[in-house]
C-alpha cells in the first residue's frame, strides 16, 4: 500500500499498525476536494477496506489548514441538474465508504476545516482539532446558494443538537474549536505538539464515540419538527427572502421532512443540492466566491521578495477608523504602534480593541498576548521602525500634506506611506513628500473588523512595486485588495454616493424612509440607503458628497445639510433620518406600497447606482467588469445573489435598463442622463 504513488495523497503505514493518510493537493496552496482528489481518496479507501489497518488518521500535509471544501470551480462547469446530481452523489459515495470503513478513523484537523472538509471529518469516527484561534470550522455552503451535499446534513445530527446544527448550516458561520468541542462537533482540541500522538492514541484506545444530546430525540418528534421549522423560516426571513436565497428554506424543508431517516435524508440531500446548484442565485453566489479568489490572487508570493511580510505597522490617527485599523492589524499578528495628539483618543482606541479581543478570544492569556502587540505612541517613536505607516486622520488635504512633510524624515527608506483617504486623489497629496512614488492609498471600509475590502488607490506617481507591496499587505491582514485609479471617490464611494443621494431626494418628494429602505431590501440590498446613511454618519456622507459634487455635479438634498447643521448625525447621535435607541432604529409607521410604487423607488435608486457603475467602467477606474462587481459587492453589500452591478446589467438586459434610465431622465432631468458607456456595455 505504501509503495503506491498518488498525486494528492500520501499514505504512511506506521509500526503501530495505524495508517496516516495525508491530503496534499498538487499545485494548490490549499486542499480542495476536486473530482480527481476524491477519486484518489476512494481508491485508497477501497484498498484499505480490503486489508484494514488498526486505524486511519486523516490529516493535511499543507502547513496551513485542513481542507477548504469542495472545488467550487467544478460547479461552474455544470450545465444541467442531472450533471449536478451525479457530482454530488459521487461525493456521497466516497464519504459513505469512509463512514463504513471496517477500522476506526480520525480526522486530524490542523487548521481551517470548511464545507466538504468538515463533511469528510464528520464521516470519520473521531475528530481532533488544533487548539489555535485560527482554527475555524464551518459548513458555509448556504453562502454559495446550496447546502451541504456530501452527507453533512445527515452526519452532523449524529453529534450535535439539531437546533445548533441547523443554525450552523443556515448561517454558514465559522466556529472556534472551543465551541465545536462544547457542542459535540469535535472530540477535543489539542496543541500542535500533541495533535498527531493524540490521534494515534485515540485509535489505539478506542474510546466511545460521541452521540447527539438526548434532546435530539424530542426534537425528532413528527409533531414538534413542523413547529420548529416554522420558527426557523421566520428567523431566516428576517435576513434573506426565499425568492432571493432559496437554499436556507430548502435546507429547513429537508430537515423537517427527512430528519430521523438517514437513507432518505442522504437521497434527498443530493436531489436538493442538485436542484439548487443550477439556480441563478447559486450561479451568482459561486461567481461572488470566485471573485473573492480573483482579488486574493492579485497578491504575489513573498519568497524572493526582498521586503517580505510587514511586521510593524504605525498608524497615525486614533479615531474610530484609525483605532479599528490598529485593532485589525494586531488581530492578524502584527506589531502596531498607534499615534495621536490626544491621549484620550488613544486610550479609547485601546479600550475598544480590548473589548473586541475579549469577545473574540475569551481566554485571558490569548487576550494579553494579543494586546501586548498594541502600543500607544503619542510621541511617534514607532515611525522609525515601521514597515508601513498608515495615515488615518480627517479628510483635509492640507493637514494631510503637512503631516507627510513632518514624518517623512523619520521613516525607514523602504517604508510605505499610506493614506486612508476615502475620496481625495493621491496626486493632490503625494508632492508633499520628497519621494512621491512611495505614497499609496489604502481605503479601508467601516467597520474595519467586518468589511472585507480595501481599495488600493494608485496615483500617477505611485511606484508599481509600492502598489504591489500594498496589495500583498492587504492580503497579509486577511482583506481583499482592489486596485483602483486615483479619481475622486475612487470606485465604491463614487458609485454609492448618487444612490444614497437619490434616497434623500425621494424622501424630500414624499417617499417615507421606511418605504425607501424596504424597496432597496426587496431588490436584495442587505440594508436600505437611508439606514446606511444613518449608520455611516450623515456628517461623513455629506462631506464625501460635497467633495464629489463639484467633480460630478451631484445635487445634494437639503435634508442632509439641515440635519448635520442641527447635530442630528444618525446612529451615533441617536437621531438622523431615523430615531435610534440603544443602537437600534425605531421604525416609523407607513402604509404598504403597491408593487408598482415599490418598483418606481427601486428604479430611481438602482439606476443611479448602475449609471455610475457604467461610467466607472468606461473610465477604467478598475481593471475590468469583474473587479467592479467585486468592489461593489464587498464594499457596499450590493445584492450578492445578483452577482454585482455589471453582471446584473447583463442578466437583466442592458437595453431594458437603458430604456428605463431614459424614461427617468425624461421625468427627472440631468441626473439620469445615460452615461455614454451604455452604448458599448454589452460589447
Amino acid at each position: 500500500m505504501t509503495d503506491e504513488i498518488y498525486k494528492h495523497w500520501a499514505v504512511n503505514e506506521k509500526d503501530n499498525g495505524i495508517v496516516c493518510l495525508g491530503i496534499d493537493v498538487e499545485n494548490s496552496s490549499t486542499n480542495v476536494l476536486s473530482a480527481t482528489v476524491l477519486a484518489e481518496f476512494y481508491q485508497i479507501l477501497t484498498k484499505l477496506a480490503k486489508n484494514p489497518p488498526i486505524g486511519i488518521a486523516i490529516t493535511s500535509n499543507k502547513n496551513k489548514g485542513f481542507i477548504a471544501g469542495a472545488d467550487v470551480k467544478e460547479f461552474t462547469k455544470i450545465s444541467n441538474q442531472q450533471e449536478a446530481l451525479e457530482l454530488v452523489q459521487y461525493g456521497q459515495t466516497v464519504f459513505n465508504l469512509l463512514d463504513k470503513m471496517p477500522c476506526l478513523t480520525v480526522a486530524v484537523i490542523n487548521g481551517f476545516c470548511m464545507g466538504g472538509g468538515l463533511e469528510l471529518a464528520l464521516a470519520c469516527d473521531y475528530r481532533l482539532a488544533l487548539e489555535d484561534p485560527k482554527t475555524r470550522l464551518s459548513l458555509p455552503e448556504v453562502r454559495l446558494g446550496i447546502h451541504p451535499g456530501y452527507g453533512g446534513t445527515v452526519r452532523i445530527l449524529r453529534y450535535v443538537n439539531p437546533l445548533i446544527a441547523m443554525d450552523l448550516m443556515l448561517t454558514g458561520r465559522s466556529i472556534s474549536t472551543n465551541y465545536a468541542k462544547k457542542i459535540g462537533l469535535i472530540d477535543d482540541a489539542i496543541p500542535m505538539r500533541l495533535l498527531q500522538s493524540a490521534a494515534e492514541k485515540m485509535l489505539l484506545k478506542k474510546p466511545a464515540k460521541r452521540k447527539a444530546p438526548k434532546i435530539s430525540k424530542l426534537l425528532n418528534n413528527f409533531l414538534v419538527r413542523p413547529i420548529i421549522a416554522m420558527q426557523m423560516r421566520k428567523q431566516v426571513s428576517k435576513k434573506a427572502k426565499s425568492e432571493h436565497y432559496p437554499a436556507p428554506y430548502a435546507l429547513i424543508e429537508h430537515w423537517q421532512k427527512h430528519y430521523g431517516n438517514e437513507t432518505s435524508m442522504l437521497n434527498h440531500e443530493a436531489q436538493s443540492v442538485a436542484s439548487l446548484s443550477t439556480s441563478d442565485a447559486a450561479k451568482n453566489l459561486v461567481r461572488v466566491f470566485l471573485l473573492q479568489d480573483e482579488l486574493k490572487a492579485l497578491a504575489t508570493p513573498n519568497p524572493g521578495n526582498e521586503h517580505g511580510n510587514v511586521k510593524h505597522v504605525h498608524i497615525i490617527g486614533a479615531g474610530v477608523m484609525g483605532g479599528d485599523i490598529a485593532t485589525w492589524c494586531v488581530s492578524q499578528g502584527l506589531q502596531v504602534t498607534l499615534q495621536d495628539l490626544k491621549a484620550e483618543s488613544l486610550a479609547k482606541a485601546k479600550q475598544r480593541a480590548y473589548s473586541y479581543f475579549k469577545k473574540r478570544l475569551k481566554k485571558p492569556l490569548l487576550i494579553k498576548g494579543t494586546m501586548d502587540r498594541f502600543a500607544l505612541d503619542i510621541n511617534g517613536y514607532g515611525l522609525q521602525k515601521a514597515d508601513i505607516v498608515i495615515e488615518a486622520i480627517f479628510e483635509n488635504k492640507e493637514v494631510k500634506r503637512d503631516l507627510y512633510t513632518s514624518i517623512e524624515p523619520k521613516l525607514k527608506k523602504d517604508a510605505i506611506i499610506v493614506t486612508n483617504t476615502s475620496s481625495i486623489e493621491i496626486e493632490q497629496l503625494c508632492d508633499a513628500i520628497s519621494d512621491p512614488t512611495r505614497l499609496v492609498g489604502l481605503h479601508f471600509f467601516n467597520p474595519v473588523t467586518k468589511m472585507p475590502l480595501i481599495e488600493i488607490v494608485n496615483g500617477a506617481q505611485t511606484d508599481p512595486d509600492i502598489s504591489q507591496r500594498a496589495i500583498n499587505f492587504t492580503k497579509q491582514i486577511g482583506k481583499l485588495p482592489l486596485p483602483t485609479k486615483s479619481s475622486p471617490g475612487f470606485l465604491v464611494n463614487r458609485i454609492l454616493t448618487p444612490y444614497m443621494i437619490e434616497a434623500g431626494l425621494l424622501h424630500e418628494t414624499g417617499s417615507s424612509i421606511k418605504d425607501i429602505d424596504n424597496a432597496a431590501k426587496e431588490f436584495g440590498m442587505p440594508m436600505g440607503p437611508v439606514e446606511l446613511a444613518d449608520t455611516v454618519g450623515l456628517d461623513v456622507g455629506l462631506h464625501v458628497a460635497k467633495l464629489l459634487s463639484s467633480e460630478y455635479g451631484y445635487s445634494i438634498p437639503d435634508s442632509f445639510e439641515s440635519m448635520v447643521e442641527a447635530g442630528n448625525l444618525g446612529k451615533k447621535t441617536g437621531k438622523g433620518f431615523y430615531t435610534w435607541k440603544k443602537g437600534k432604529k425605531i421604525m416609523p409607521k407607513s402604509k404598504s406600497l403597491t408593487e408598482k410604487e415599490t418598483k418606481y423607488i427601486q428604479n430611481r435608486l438602482i439606476l443611479r447606482l448602475l449609471n455610475e457603475a457604467v461610467a466607472c467602467y468606461r473610465e477604467g477606474v478598475v481593471a475590468n467588469k469583474d473587479h467592479l462587481d467585486a468592489g461593489i459587492i464587498f464594499g457596499t453589500g450590493f445584492a450578492p445573489f445578483r452577482g454585482g452591478p455589471m453582471n446584473y446589467i447583463e442578466t437583466a438586459g442592458a437595453d431594458y435598463l437603458l430604456n428605463t434610465l431614459k424614461s427617468l431622465h425624461s421625468q427627472h432631468g440631468k441626473r439620469f442622463d445615460p452615461d455614454p458607456g451604455w452604448q458599448t456595455i454589452s460589447e
